[in-house]
């Protein structure tokens, strides 16, 4: 059975054959609200996991100044087999520092290269595209994510003045390129979609029209890595059409690989091809490594604390982590209780129900527990 514990009370026992561990870390905003909640589903499944809870985020930032301890990747990255996080960002903390160094520091310094963010249609209702069904949007989005123009590297001259530059370098190795055209090879050949049915084609996207310096790269690593795999079609759009395409006909889309910045815009848009933010789930992994879960969604200020926020894209989330840590049968449970929620309208606000955020994660947990 799972169980809880907070960090500053107790370290995580001994690791124990089956068992897995994960770290918990809520972080700001509506994090501190649907975080929870996913833990108490993943109580529910009974899945043999240990939680610990860090409070990392702005709370503690504006307490005592820490960020991250000096130690604490090294440690989520001995001590644990998974992170499940919420969200950073509180506008007490105007340069939003500490939402930097937790989560892209968490995705640089443990290089977690592949962000997994899966696009799935529950029911039509959810979908603003006329005539579309379940079946028409089951894809995933494989975005870099340690490289790109979200290394920050690049400055500014003259601040301040009618003179100011401002560079922002978009950093694009052979390495991070290949390692994440061949996870989506991988992928495409390791994974089905929700009817049973294989997945076919590997799409990358790009804007090598423009960015030729980049797009020249991804374009060479792209066709000598498809070469690899002759039994996949590999297809290529620019990102400008893809978005087009995402909306016309999401039907013909089963992985879609791209870089970080283009992978973070496509996946906000595709997020509403299945219920908006609030449904959408994310991993970031390397596989052999501890990897890290989190909702797309973001802390959302302005509706953090009334119990109104959408907990299914975290407890969905939860379902991504327990199948990665080879929980199968608790995920299924998972993902089949939100799928009955959605359908029965027990759900919040944004997606046509009425119930609070704590009452729909209890509807779920709790339907969890007679599966």
């Amino acid at each position: 059975m799972s169980s809880t514990k907070k960090e500053k009370k107790q370290a995580p026992s001994p690791r124990n054959e089956g068992k897995k561990r994960v770290a918990v870390i809520p972080g700001d905003g509506i994090g501190q609200e649907v975080i929870p909640q996913a833990v108490k589903v993943i109580q529910a499944t009974g899945a043999n996991v240990e939680l610990t809870e860090f409070d990392w985020g702005a709370d503690r930032y504006l307490r005592d100044g820490t960020t991250v301890p000096a130690d604490g990747f090294a440690m989520l990255a001995r001590d644990f087999d998974a992170i499940l996080v919420g969200a950073f960002g509180d506008p007490r903390v105007k340069t939003n520092i500490h939402a930097k160094e937790i989560l892209l520091g968490m995705r640089f310094k443990m290089d977690l290269y592949a962000n997994v963010r899966p696009v799935r249609l529950l029911d039509a209702a959810l979908c603003p595209l006329k005539g579309v069904e379940p079946k028409d949007v089951d894809f995933v989005v494989l975005r870099e994510n340690t490289e790109g123009v979200y290394t920050d590297a690049g400055g500014v001259f003259k601040g301040g003045t009618p003179d100011e530059i401002a560079t922002q370098e978009d950093i694009n190795t052979r390495k991070g390129v290949e390692r994440i055209i061949r996870y989506a090879f991988q992928y495409c050949e390791q994974h089905t979609k929700l009817d049973g049915s294989p997945c076919k084609t590997v799409l990358m996207c790009d804007k090598s029209n423009a960015m030729t310096h980049a797009g020249g790269l991804w374009q060479r690593v792209f066709k000598e890595v498809s070469g690899e795999y002759p039994h996949i079609t590999a297809q290529h759009m620019y990102v400008d059409a893809l978005c087009m395409q995402m909306v016309r006909d999401p039907r013909q889309f089963d992985v879609i690989v791209t870089n970080n910045m283009f992978g973070d815009i496509i996946t906000d848009l595709a997020a509403g091809l299945q219920g908006g933010l609030g449904m959408a789930a994310s991993g970031n992994i390397h596989p052999g490594r501890t990897s890290m879960f989190e909702p797309v969604h973001g802390s959302a200020p302005p509706i953090a604390g009334k119990n109104v926020a959408n907990p299914f894209g975290a407890i969905l989330t939860a379902a991504m982590m327990l199948r990665h840590l080879e929980f199968e049968k608790e995920a299924g449970k998972i993902e089949a209780a939100v799928l009955a929620a959605v359908r029965e309208k027990k759900t919040t606000q944004d997606i046509g129900g009425k119930l609070g955020t704590k009452e729909a994660a209890e509807w779920v947990a709790l339907r969890v527990g007679q599966g």
